[in-house]
C-alpha cells in the first residue's frame, strides 16, 4: 500500500476500515451492477459493445487521474505499470468476452455463466497466492452457483454464446485474483487508473477496427445521462470500490459477494419490470442467501445450539 494510507505502522484513511464495511461494500456494488442491467440494455440498443466500453472506461481513467495525479506520479514505475495494465487486459477481455457472448444466449444464461466465477477465484487464488481454501468456502461457492442457476436458467444447452460468457468469467477470476494478491500491499488507487486506461484504450483500437459510428442523432439526452451513470458510477465508484474491498476481503468471500449482481439483476426486474417472483426464484434466493451465511459463519451457530 502506498505510504499515504500508513501512518505510524497502522493503516490510516480507506484502509483502516474493518473487514465488515469492506463485504457491505461489495454487496453494494454487486446491487448497482444488478440495477445497471437495465441502463445497459437500453444503452447498447444505441451504442455499439467496444464505442460504449471505451467511453465508459476512458471517462472513468480521467476522473481518476484528476482525483490521483499525485499518486500516479509518485508511483510512475514498471511494477505498477505491469501490474495495473495486466489488470486492464484481463478486464477488457472479461467485459468484452461477457458482452460478445450476451449477443449468441440469453440474458439469463449470461448471467449465471459470469456468475461461475465465484467458484473459480478461490481455487485461482489458492493457486497464485496460496490464498486458504476451505471446504466453507468451495461449498459456499457451489452452493451461491446453484441458486444463480435457479435464478437465471431458462435451460441447459450450451452454445457459441455461452462458451464465450464462460471464457468471460474465466477473465472475471483471473482479475479478482489478481487485486486480490497484490492490492493490499500498493496503492489500489493507481493501480484501478491504469486498469480503466488499459480497458479503454483497447476498447477505443476495437472499436475503431470492427464497429461503424453511429450518427449524432443518438446522442439524445437520456443516452448521454445513462453514459454518465455508467461510466461514473457503475465503472470508476463500482470497480474502484470492488478492488479496495478485493484488498481488504479473502477473494473468496469477495467474489461470492460480488456474484449477488446476477440475482439482483432478477430482483430488479421482478420490482420494476413486473416478472413474476415464481418458487424457483424463491428457492434460488435462498440458496444464495445461505451460501452467504455459510461463507461468513461457517454454520457454527448450529453446532454452538446443538452441543
Amino acid at each position: 500500500m502506498a505510504p499515504e494510507d500508513r501512518g505510524a505502522g497502522k493503516l490510516r484513511g480507506a484502509g483502516a476500515r474493518s473487514p465488515l464495511f469492506w463485504k457491505c461494500a461489495l454487496v453494494a456494488v454487486a446491487l448497482m451492477w444488478g440495477f445497471s442491467f437495465f441502463v445497459m440494455k437500453d444503452t447498447l440498443d444505441s451504442l455499439p459493445t467496444f464505442l460504449l466500453l471505451a467511453i465508459r472506461f476512458t471517462t472513468a481513467a480521467l476522473i481518476m487521474l484528476a482525483l490521483f495525479a499525485k499518486r500516479v506520479a509518485v508511483h510512475l514505475n514498471a511494477r505498477y505499470l505491469a501490474i495495473g495494465l495486466g489488470m486492464g487486459v484481463l478486464m477488457w477481455g472479461a467485459y468484452g468476452l461477457q458482452t460478445l457472448g450476451l449477443g449468441g444466449t440469453t440474458a439469463g444464461k449470461n448471467a449465471f455463466l459470469t456468475g461461475t466465477y465465484c467458484v473459480l477465484v478461490p481455487f485461482i487464488s489458492y493457486f497464485m497466492s496460496g490464498e486458504k481454501l476451505t471446504r466453507y468456502n468451495v461449498g459456499a461457492a457451489f452452493m451461491c452457483l446453484a441458486g444463480i442457476g435457479l435464478v437465471a436458467l431458462d435451460s441447459l444447452s450450451i452454445g457459441m454464446g455461452d462458451a464465450l460468457t464462460l471464457a468471460g468469467a474465466v477473465f472475471f477470476a483471473l482479475q479478482m485474483a489478481v487485486v486480490s494478491k497484490y492490492g493490499g500491499d500498493m496503492d489500489i488507487n493507481v493501480l484501478t487508473f491504469w486498469m480503466f486506461l488499459a480497458v479503454g484504450l483497447l476498447s477505443a483500437v476495437a472499436s475503431l477496427m470492427t464497429e461503424a459510428m453511429p450518427p449524432a442523432s443518438v446522442w439524445t439526452p437520456q443516452l448521454v445521462g445513462s453514459m454518465a451513470f455508467l461510466a461514473v458510477f457503475c465503472t470508476c465508484v463500482a470497480l474502484l470500490v470492488q478492488n479496495m474491498g478485493l484488498a481488504h476481503v479473502p477473494s473468496s468471500i469477495g467474489s461470492l459477494l460480488l456474484s449477488l449482481e446476477s440475482p439482483s439483476g432478477v430482483f430488479f426486474s421482478v420490482v420494476f419490470a413486473n416478472e413474476v417472483l415464481s418458487g424457483r426464484l424463491l428457492a434460488g434466493f435462498a440458496l444464495i442467501f445461505f451460501s452467504i451465511v455459510l461463507s461468513e459463519t461457517h454454520f457454527s451457530f448450529l453446532r454452538r445450539r446443538s452441543s
